[in-house]
């Protein structure tokens, strides 16, 4: 629940300056005018708030450079002329592109340092984002008791206006839906008011008979403010959607680091069967830990009509997903019923339709010999104390037959791309503390670069020897349930107190679950429920410039095929809330790898201040330590400066041109001119 702010301060001294423009340079009346260098960096005021944090977050997560000040904070620097400007090289120098302010003063009335912000916006031509402020003439606005509104915004259906789409907000489809996910809990609070001269309004939403601001832009006296009147925090869908939007206003649409909308899904164990959850056990039989589970084993398969079904709905969707394969348990499943195997059959008839990835030959366990019989599993251990090891052979033979599986089919794989059957390998907290020591060599011997690993376990990327991490994220839609009514039974187990009759689990775990309230009904729950649940968290991963995939189970494309209407709702939700320009970028895991190790680079040079990048009119400049990659966002038309002549920067994605870049042959920096 995003908390209403007190009434903020009434003075707004505002103004804008549309373009940057050519000052004196101080001291020196009498010289030409210079054009001064402006750095790519965004000054945060901070109070504390969720809005602000917000933004915060927006620019650390797309890799845009920014210096905080914490209002809070008794040492924190004084805002003045020497802390917002100074002459480099004998030209005035703006360290900030752009400001991010709590609200239209956070300084109080008749402020030194808000006086100096003013001086320095007006000079510079610099834009300011009021994060969250209230509804009043200094803003731009009619107070809301003149035709606008004030209160919960839950459920408000905003839509962003004509100026909007031409504006910052280009990339959208057209629509901003405030979230309302509980009915007892307020969830947004906020202002929606009438503009006044100067005030140009982006965010609407329908007032009674007309329609009233939530963000728009305010201009006057040669500065300009985005003014923002609801609160948020940094995971509401309404905020999301219009970050991107946010950062490109207040960097005028050139500024370092860059954003995508990024969703793949990998379906692990393809050709091999999934055990069955058991209702009556509440357990998995097949698995080792299910008490009274013997003789009573089924496994779920996806058939040939599933296949045929899969290969429909990618191309009615316009969405790959990546098969995850186990060649060896599908030919154990073959021998086992009479040397056929309709799927398979299907699978690789339709093989050019998916991507392929390695997932081992017989999805075997692939850290320590594990004991599985005490709950949980332990590892086994030598006469000598030590732990016993899946030894670096049978590790590399796994991967190494499988990919000849594939090889003699057709099947077109990338060799560098590896997800162990359960991670395995990969330490596995509490039993296996650490990594197979004999999982980087088997990695090494068959060329292994990138190793899906646990999201939910290991967020951040890590070595394995010379390869890297991908973390992926578990869905919760279950590898051992085939219909709708499993799902949403072992859910229950899960998710409902002991008194409902489930498990327990959340409510001697209330840091990490919440129980439901009662047990969702077995004909209704999964897809009332768990599916919109689903789909939200993974469209707020999809949001948030996140390129991690997600992975589920070939068991979810089988029987009641659970799978398909959460991938729905997201892709379909998606493509309403998004104008064509800003398609979701469905990439290999390699690619998402790459983009890791790159981002990981680049914030490490940020934080240890090796970057330097500045604007001195329509040219850019950009400079990194050698080896490290910057993220550059520009208006499209920027050519990038090559040793002789120019060439079209970037790849276009929602209304900019954006990519990684370096500096060309025998040059020292990256230099750009934009139109």
């Amino acid at each position: 629940m995003v908390q209403k702010k007190n009434r903020m301060n009434k003075v707004a001294a505002v103004c804008f300056a549309a373009a940057i423009a050519s000052v004196a340079v101080p001291g020196a009346a009498a010289q030409a005018a210079v054009t001064p260098r402006v750095d790519l960096r965004v000054l945060v005021v901070d109070d504390g708030g969720s809005s602000v944090e917000a933004i915060t977050a927006e620019l650390r997560d797309t890799g845009v450079p920014y210096t905080r000040v914490d209002l809070g904070s008794g040492s924190r620097p004084v805002v003045n002329a020497a802390f917002l400007a100074d002459t480099v090289d004998g030209r005035p120098r703006a360290k900030f592109q752009g400001v991010v302010l709590p609200n239209e003063n956070p300084f109080g009335a008749g402020s030194a340092e808000m006086a100096a912000l003013t001086a320095y916006e007006t000079t510079y031509g610099i834009r300011q984002v009021d994060a969250y402020t209230w509804a009043h003439p200094g803003v731009g606005l009619e107070y809301t008791d003149n035709g606008g509104y004030s209160g919960t915004l839950d459920g408000t259906q905003a839509a962003v206006t004509a100026a909007g789409k031409t504006g910052p907000f280009g990339y959208l489809g057209g629509q901003v839906a405030f979230e309302d996910n509980s009915p007892l809990l307020p969830e947004s609070f906020g202002f929606m008011a009438k503009p006044r001269t100067g005030y140009t309004s982006y965010l609407d939403a329908p007032v009674g008979a007309g329609r009233a601001s939530l963000v728009g832009e305010y201009t006057h006296d040669g500065r300009s403010e985005l003014v923002v009147t609801f609160g948020y925090n940094q995971y509401q869908q309404q905020f999301r959607l219009l970050a991107r939007g946010i950062v490109e206003w207040v960097t005028q649409g050139v500024h370092l680091g860059q954003e995508r909308n990024y969703f793949a899904v990998h379906v692990d164990d393809v050709f091999a069967p999934d055990a069955r959850w058991s209702k009556e056990l509440n357990c998995t039989p097949g698995d080792y830990a299910c008490a009274g589970g013997e003789g009573q084993e089924s496994t779920i398969r996806m058939t040939a009509a599933d296949a045929q079904y899969l290969a429909q709905w990618q191309t009615s969707k316009n969405f790959k997903l990546d098969l995850l394969f186990n060649a060896g348990a599908g030919e154990e499943w073959k021998a086992e019923h009479a040397n056929t195997d309709a799927l398979t059959a299907q699978l690789l008839a339709d093989k050019a339709k998916y991507r392929w990835m390695n997932h081992t030959y017989t999805h075997p366990f692939l850290g320590c010999v594990q004991d599985t019989t005490t709950s949980p599993w332990t590892c086994t251990k030598n006469a000598q104390g030590a732990v016993n090891w899946m030894s670096r052979a049978e590790i590399s033979a796994q991967i190494r037959d499988n990919n000849n599986w594939a090889a003699a089919k057709g099947v077109t794989t990338d060799r560098s791309e590896l997800v162990t059957g359960e991670h395995s390998g990969l330490k596995t907290l509490p039993q296996q503390g650490q990594d197979n020591p004999n999982l980087a060599g088997a990695l090494a011997d068959n060329g292994v670069k990138w190793a899906g690993s646990d999201n939910s376990r290991e967020p951040a990327q890590r070595p394995v020897g010379a390869a890297l991490t991908v973390p992926r994220y578990p869905m919760n839609v279950y590898y051992n349930t085939g219909t709708n009514s499993e799902m949403a039974d072992e859910y229950n187990w899960i998710y409902t107190s002991r008194a409902h009759g489930g498990s327990g689990v959340c409510e001697d775990n209330p840091g990490t679950s919440t129980c439901l309230p009662a047990p969702l009904d077995a004909g209704t729950g999964y897809l009332n429920y768990i599916v919109p649940a689903e789909a939200r968290t993974a469209m707020r991963h999809v949001l948030n410039n996140d390129p991690r995939p997600h992975y589920v189970h070939q068991s979810n494309l089988a029987e009641d095929r659970t799978l398909y209407p959460v991938l729905n709702q997201v892709l379909d939700t998606y493509r309403t809330l998004y104008a064509p320009s800003a398609p979701i970028v469905n990439q290999s895991m390699k690619d998402t790898g790459v983009e890791l190790q790159r981002r990981a680079a680049w914030n490490a040079a940020i934080a240890a201040n090796q970057v330097t990048a500045y604007r001195i009119g329509k040219d850019v400049t950009v400079k990194a330590p050698s080896g490290v990659v910057a993220p550059v966002t520009v208006p499209t038309g920027t050519k990038k400066q090559l040793l002789l002549g120019t060439a079209d920067f970037g790849t276009a994605y929602a209304g900019s041109r954006s990519t990684w870049t370096a500096p060309e042959l025998l040059q020292s920096a990256v230099t750009l001119h934009t139109p």
